[in-house]
């Protein structure tokens, strides 16, 4: 069997970049002791920084006081061994969108972690039943696919593998709703739901913008006015990170065929090294 919620005290989080830090603050938000895990300890203070600078704006508006964002803190360690996540209750993994890096991460964590463990994926496109086939428990393995930023977006994607138990799915949904998140259910198809409808709407977005159909402003004005969305596709592109959404695309494609195509444009850009937001560039310029 598979440990219950209330068995679940310490959360191990491998991977210490955007969606990683994101997990490991909103899982000791929760009062859920965590133990982030990166390669290089460089990539660990880094993803302690982006913790710091995510409290600081929940302080800043109010969401947190002080007090309240310095025990979340202290409740999460950092590590560059992969052992320290022995003792976790559960792990999630949140590491590059490369299959061989992913079974590499869970064939380890199969080894290092307790049999009743769940190991739970971040993956947002990659296959949960391809990645559970590099551990002894396939049963225990699930995608919880939070979105980005993770302290901030309340949806939280669960993903059935084949052979992924029923109590593996329901801990899924009880951990990510303790965390104040709201669920949606996924089989394990390319894309699953959340990525299978957003990537054609990005990259069509892109390729109206190539094509001069309106000006960037405008498609995301469109967008937004037109279907009550927060965000265009382009500026929703530059926040993502454009390498992760070309990632994303080329990944469906492979899976799905040509209506996945990456647009042109998207794959210049990356190649010039605007990725968005992060670099200050993107289809937007970002201070």
């Amino acid at each position: 069997m598979v440990r219950e919620l209330d068995s679940v005290e310490r959360v191990g989080v491998v991977g210490a970049g955007t969606m990683g830090s994101g997990i490991a603050q909103v899982a000791a938000t929760a009062e859920y002791d965590v133990v982030m895990r990166d390669v290089e300890e460089a990539f660990v203070e880094r993803g302690f920084d982006s913790i710091d600078d995510s409290l600081d704006r929940f302080v800043g508006k109010g969401k947190l006081n002080e007090t309240e964002a310095d025990a979340v803190r202290d409740r999460v360690t950092g590590t560059t061994d992969l052992a320290d996540l022995a003792d976790c209750d559960l792990v999630v993994e949140a590491a590059a969108e490369d299959m061989d890096i992913k079974q590499d991460v869970f064939a380890a964590l199969d080894e290092v972690t307790d049999d009743d463990v769940a190991l739970a994926t971040n993956t947002s496109t990659l296959s949960i039943t391809t990645i559970a086939s590099a551990t002894g428990r396939p049963e225990r393995v699930v995608g919880i696919h939070f979105m980005n930023p993770v302290p901030v977006m309340e949806g939280v994607e669960v993903v059935t593998g084949e052979k992924t138990a029923d109590a593996t799915v329901e801990l899924a949904h009880d951990v990510a709703e303790s965390l104040g998140k709201t669920t949606w259910e996924s089989d394990d198809k390319p894309g699953f739901v959340s990525n299978r409808v957003l990537m054609p709407w990005i990259n069509e977005g892109i390729r109206a913008f190539d094509e001069g159909v309106a000006t960037k402003e405008d498609i995301d004005r469109g967008m937004k006015l037109g279907t009550n969305v927060p965000m265009g596709p382009l500026e929703l592109a530059d926040h993502i990170g454009l390498d992760v959404c070309l990632d994303a695309t080329e990944t469906l494609h492979e899976e799905l065929g040509d209506r996945y195509k990456p647009a042109y444009l998207l794959k210049r850009k990356v190649d010039a090294g605007d990725l968005g937001k992060k670099t200050g560039k993107g289809f937007h310029d970002y201070d």
